[in-house]
Formats: structure tokens, sequence, C-alpha cells
């Protein structure tokens, strides 16, 4: 019998059958057992540990580590949350063994598609990984991978949550991380859906109402009644009739977010930005995904918190009625110029100078909130685009983090951290819509960033630039992140490198492992993805003031991941090994 020289010589049968196993070139464990030869790959698909040092009986490999169980012949596992091992054909020929190092099961993307999804149905980390790993190094788009988590995370479970906006976020991100930051990124993303929503029964949709004959503007208006008395399965057949219609995602999105703020900072901000995530996971969804993304959105409204309905809002300064009369004064403002046939339109709207933006900037971070919603309401009057005020309260929320000094309780880092993804996601909308209804999110997110004054008192000192160059090893930050609470000495080495030179996108990708080395919560997801897009859109303008903005927005979001670090690290090094898995390297082998 002839063997192909690409083959692997496994040495002599005899000697395998008195030594049982052996491991070979490739890392590939050969074994002699009732008779037959086999061979797997030597790393546990788990961890990574050599199997060639586990035990086999009735066909059944097990690894000692973790107890993992492969069928020595195929490769098949019978724990799923170890995954299955590459197995290898074998041949005998004169006494000796050979080995065709060429596993007998090719890894396509539909492969690793599939074990995606299974790793998202069984809520299995190491799954997860490698199949992110295997599509990425197929080079499929990230977005694409993103979307099997949307479609999972929608169909499964009750509702838009906390994974999908972080899987969301990551996804908008990706382009600013390097190949290992995007497998994170991912990771991260994909196991937050698989842990929100495994598990969990099939979100069944309701039907939409027989007749579509119904005008737009009057599905609109039965959508806000709906969500108003909490009535969400009203609200959601009124919804899906809406997109069976064939309405357009601008329209839709103005007619959700006119009901979700037509009450105040609805549960602390959460609402309005998990909207504004599901929109943005539209852009680059499949379309037969639409129905249930917005669906999912709709259970959240339910029982949100109403802001105007608690205390801090009401006294000892009653923040409510100046906001209602702001509201109903552009209301006025509008119909009156309607009837004298001036309208603006989005092309006739004004931009603010930097003098009046910086203007803005310190009156929306003093203490007179009164004369903040005075000054919002006369400026939207005059014509001043919405989404350039919105972008000054993001950036006025983010004044509020590089000001945020540790004395405070660490909990209230999410008080802050809330105001500022907020106000980013008012931004985001506001560049995609000129209803000016949502215009109040704007009063909204600017009392928010009074309400936290206290939270500035005393206030942090900004650092200020050395003068000299910038570091050059970016590890010093991460270094400097392996310690706890080094939020301030962080915030200087970032401002050293912003002054004296360092490339902003090499910076980014940093801040980007910071997060992503970590065992993350929901909340530093926001603070990077909500700082890093408030940082491009400032990328557009320029002078001293757009240069303080930036500079505002990485030294926020550094401040907020050293508070935050450094946590146990458990995820993002089951993320390593299943990268190091598919490079082939040897992990645990002795040398």
């Amino acid at each position: 019998m002839s063997v192909n020289l690409n083959w692997i010589s496994a040495g002599n049968l005899e000697a395998l059958k008195q030594e049982g196993a052996k491991v070979i070139r490739g890392g590939i464990a050969v074994f002699y057992h009732e008779d037959q030869v086999y061979a797997v790959d030597n790393r546990c698909p788990h961890l990574g540990f050599p199997l060639h040092m586990g035990s086999l009986c009735d066909g059944i490999l097990t690894c000692h580590w973790h107890h993992a169980r492969f069928d020595v012949c195929s490769g098949g596992t019978l724990d799923p949350w170890a995954d299955d091992v590459p197995s290898y054909e074998v041949r005998v020929d004169g006494g000796e063994v050979w080995v065709n190092p060429v596993s007998r099961r090719a890894e396509g993307t539909e492969k690793y598609k599939h074990r995606l999804k299974e790793g998202l149905e069984q809520n299995i980390g190491i799954v997860i990984s490698k199949a992110i790993v295997g599509l990425i190094e197929a080079g499929v788009p990230e977005q694409d991978i993103a979307r099997i988590g949307i479609e999972f995370g929608t169909t499964y479970g009750t509702g838009w949550n906390a994974g999908l906006t972080i899987l969301t976020a990551m996804a908008q991100i990706v382009d600013k991380l390097d190949k290992n930051g995007k497998i994170l990124a991912l990771y991260q993303g994909l196991v937050h859906v698989a842990r929100s929503s495994s598990g969990r029964g099939t979100r069944h949709l309701l039907s939409a109402l027989p007749s579509a004959d119904v005008p737009f503007e009057r599905l609109a208006e039965w959508y806000r009644s709906c969500i108003e008395v909490r009535d969400t399965q009203g609200a959601e057949k009124v919804l899906i009739t809406a997109i069976l219609k064939g309405i357009d995602t601008k329209r839709l999105s103005e007619m959700m977010l006119v009901a979700a703020t037509d009450h105040f900072y609805l549960d602390g901000g959460h609402v309005f930005d998990f909207h504004s995530k599901a929109f943005e996971a539209l852009e680059w969804a499949e379309v037969s995904q639409k129905e249930r993304i917005l669906t999912s959105l709709v259970p959240m409204m339910a029982r949100p918190t109403r802001s105007e309905e608690l205390h801090q809002w009401q006294a000892p300064l009653n923040l409510v009625e100046p906001i209602k009369q702001a509201v109903n004064e552009l209301e006025q403002n509008a119909a009156q110029a309607k009837l004298a046939g001036g309208s603006k339109d989005a092309r006739q709207q004004t931009a603010l100078s930097a003098d009046r933006e910086e203007q803005l900037l310190k009156r929306l971070l003093s203490d007179t909130p009164e004369q903040t919603i005075a000054l919002l309401r006369d400026l939207l009057i005059a014509g001043t685009a919405p989404a350039q005020l919105a972008q000054l309260v993001a950036l006025a929320a983010a004044e509020r983090i590089v000001r945020f000094h540790t004395q405070n309780d660490f909990g209230d880092w999410i008080a802050v951290l809330h105001t500022f993804t907020y106000a980013h996601a008012v931004h985001e909308r506001l560049l995609q819509s000129d209803e000016p209804m949502l215009q109040r999110a704007i009063f909204h997110g600017a009392v928010s960033v009074y309400l936290d004054r206290f939270l500035n008192v005393p206030t942090a000192t900004r650092p200020k630039p050395s003068g000299s160059a910038a570091p050059a090893n970016h590890q010093e930050l991460l270094d400097l992140l392996d310690l706890r609470q080094q939020v301030g000495p962080a915030a200087q080495w970032v401002m050293d490198y912003i002054h004296g030179g360092g490339e902003p996108g090499a910076l980014l990708n940093t801040l980007g492992h910071a997060l992503l080395r970590e065992d993350a919560e929901f909340h530093s997801f926001q603070m990077y993805e909500a700082a890093v897009a408030e940082y491009d859109r400032w990328q557009a303008a320029t002078g001293s003031f757009a240069e303080k903005a930036k500079e505002t927005m990485l030294l926020a979001c550094t401040r907020y991941l050293a508070a935050h670090a450094p946590t146990a690290r458990e995820l993002p090094h089951t993320a390593k090994i299943a990268w190091r898995l598919h490079k082939g390297e040897r992990l645990f082998e002795e040398e």
C-alpha cells in the first residue's frame, strides 16, 4: 500500500501497541485501542490540555483536566461545552503507521456559523469564541457575524436586552480595533447575548391588524396611546401593522421615539439608548429581521420609570414644568411659522459658532437649570440645528465624567455614565431625524446633566499636559490598568499622549483592548462606544473648542475604564485560548 508523501509517520505499529499513545509532529495524538489506530488533535478543544495524557476506554477518550469526553474515531464530543476535537485518517503500511495531517472535517464558514448558533443556544463561551475566530480568519465581515447574534437575541427571551445593546455597540466600533480586538469585541457581544437570551422560550409575535388601510398618522396615534397606558400588546399589533404596511424605518423610528419621549428620561435613559441601538442594528441587519428587532423594544415600555414622577425632578426645584412650558412654546412657534408659510426645514437650520458653543457648554454645566432650559428653547426657536444642541449636551455629560471625583461613592460612576450614554443616543437620533417632538429629549438630557452636578463636588482636576513627547509604549497604559483605581495616572498618560503628538487611532485601539480584556459589565461597553462615536463626530469640526471636545471624550473614556479595572478577565482568556487553538499553537504540552 502506498502512502501520500504529505502524510506523517507515527512510527512502528508494534511500538505503538506497547505505548498505547504518542504525540507526533503537528501536535497530533495517535492511539492504539481495541486493535485499531486512531488520531486526533492532541489539544483538548475545551482549554487546550494534552489529550494523550487522558484515558481511553470503550472508544471514549477523556481529558483528565475537565473530564470532557470524545469519540476517539470521529472526534465528536459528548459534552457540548468542550466542542469536537479534529480527527485524522490513519493508515498502516508495512507495519508503519501513517497519519494524514489534514482533518477529516472541513471547517468551512457554514460549519462555523452553525457552531456559533449552537454556542449561543447552549451558552458555551469556548464554542462561541472558536466559531468567531474561524469566521474572522475566513474573511467573513464582522457585521455578518453580529447578525447571527441579533437574530438569536431577538428570537429568544423577553425583548431587547443589555446583551443585544453590547453586541450592537461592539459591531459599531470594530473598525477601530486590530484583528485581536475585533475577535474580542464580537466575542464579548455574542457571549452577553447568549447569557441574556439562552434557555428562554421563543418570543412569538402577534399578528397585524386585519386591514392595512389605516393611515400611518392614525397608527402612530394608536401606538403612542397604547404606550401611554402601558398596553404593550396593542402597541405591538399596531407596530407590526405599520411594518407590514411598508412604512420606512425613519418614520417607524420617529413613531416609537415620540412615544418614548412622552415621559421624561425613561428608566434612567436606558429606554432611549436601547431604542437607538436597535435602530443602529437595523442599518446592517437582514431586512427579514426588522419585525423582530423593532417589536423587541415594545416589552420594555410596560413598566419604565418616568423621571418626571421622581422627587429630584420635582423638588427642591421643579424642573418638570419649565420643560413642559418650553416644549409648548416650541410647538406654538412651529404652528405660527407654518401658518405664516415660513417653517424651517433641516436645510435651513443654523449652526452655532465655536464661541456660542462654549457659552452653551458653560450654561449646561451651571447651577441655573431654568436659564439653561430657556436658552435651549430660544436657540431651537432661532433655528439652531437640534443635533448640534444634542451634541453639546453629550459633551457636557462627558465633562461630568472628566470632573467626577473618586471621593464619590463608586456606584455613582453609573449616574454620570447614564446621562452621557443617553445624551449620545439623543445626538445620534437627531442626526437621523427632523421630527420636532424628539427635541424634547434634549431638555431631558440637559436636566440630567444638571442633576449630576454634585458628583463634581469636589471637582476632579483635569490633567495638564507635561510637555513631553507622547509615550511610545501603549503597554504602559495597560500596565497602569492592571492596578486598581488608577483613574488619575491613566488620565495623565492619555493627556500626555494627546498633546505629545500621539496617533489617535492607536489610542482608541488601546482603550478598546483595555475594555475588552476585562470581564466588563454592561455600562463599560456603553462608555467606550459612546465616547468613540462622539469623538468621531467632533472630527469634522476644527478649532480649539473641537480639539478640547475630542480630548474630553478620550479622558472621560479613560477615567471610567480605569475606575472599573482590573477584573478576573475570565471571558477574554477563553477567547485567547480559542484563537491559539485555531492557529495550531501548543498550549500545555511539555517542550
